[in-house]
């Protein structure tokens, strides 16, 4: 769309890579555009991992400054929102290292076994046993896990964030799909949402047929 001379095109006219060669030209103001258009999946995310709303602003809020700070060196081989991630699960690896808070209630961050079903956890009860699981991962394959189900990324993106091949990527998701279904199959209260509702069982077949074709 052709901008009438003297006016500035909307947020949503203009992409990531446009607004970063705008910053880098001078114009950093501009900045602004990219805090406002990722700040809410970057909390969201960071969530997953810190536990903790607090900790979580300061992932986000780091992750912005660092992301200024290197933004000469982003040359557009992945997208912003894949190099933005990147550093924002690094900040957050660092901030689990020198935290051991975890007092975030599980009903503050509702899990679900996929981000489009979030609203059909029935049993909070089932969340925390999910949630507990999740976060008994090894870091890499909860990475994988949380980009692919939780922020809907490709593999793709997925691999650019954690700085590995697109097969690795994909191979680290499918290790922590078939751990989590070994490791809850005998929980009654996962049979029983099961039974009622399709849940997780159903779900985690359908994840796994999907990163197997």
């Amino acid at each position: 769309m052709q901008q009438l001379k003297g006016t500035q095109p909307l947020d949503t006219e203009i992409s990531d890579i446009e607004v970063v060669e705008q910053v880098k030209s001078g114009d950093k103001k501009a900045y602004s555009i990219l805090v406002r258009r990722h700040q809410k999946s970057l909390f969201r995310m960071s969530m997953r991992f810190v536990k903790d709303s607090d900790v979580a602003e300061d992932v986000v809020q780091e992750s912005f400054i660092k992301a200024y700070e290197r933004l000469a060196s982003f040359e557009a081989r992945s997208s912003f929102r894949s190099w933005l991630f990147q550093i924002a699960i690094n900040t957050a690896k660092n901030k689990l290292r020198d935290t051991k808070k975890n007092m975030t209630d599980i009903d503050d961050v509702p899990l679900a076994v996929a981000a489009r079903a979030e609203s059909n956890l029935i049993h909070v009860a089932v969340a925390e046993l999910i949630q507990t699981h999740v976060d008994a991962l090894p870091f890499k394959q909860k990475t994988a896990l949380t980009l692919r189900i939780y922020e809907d990324l490709s593999f793709k993106e997925i691999a650019d964030i954690m700085e590995c091949p697109y097969d690795t990527a994909k191979a680290n998701y499918r290790h922590a799909l078939m751990k989590l279904r070994e490791d809850l199959q005998n929980h009654q209260e996962l049979k029983q949402w099961n039974d009622e509702v399709g849940g997780f069982f159903m779900e985690m077949e359908r994840r796994t047929a999907e990163v197997e074709s």
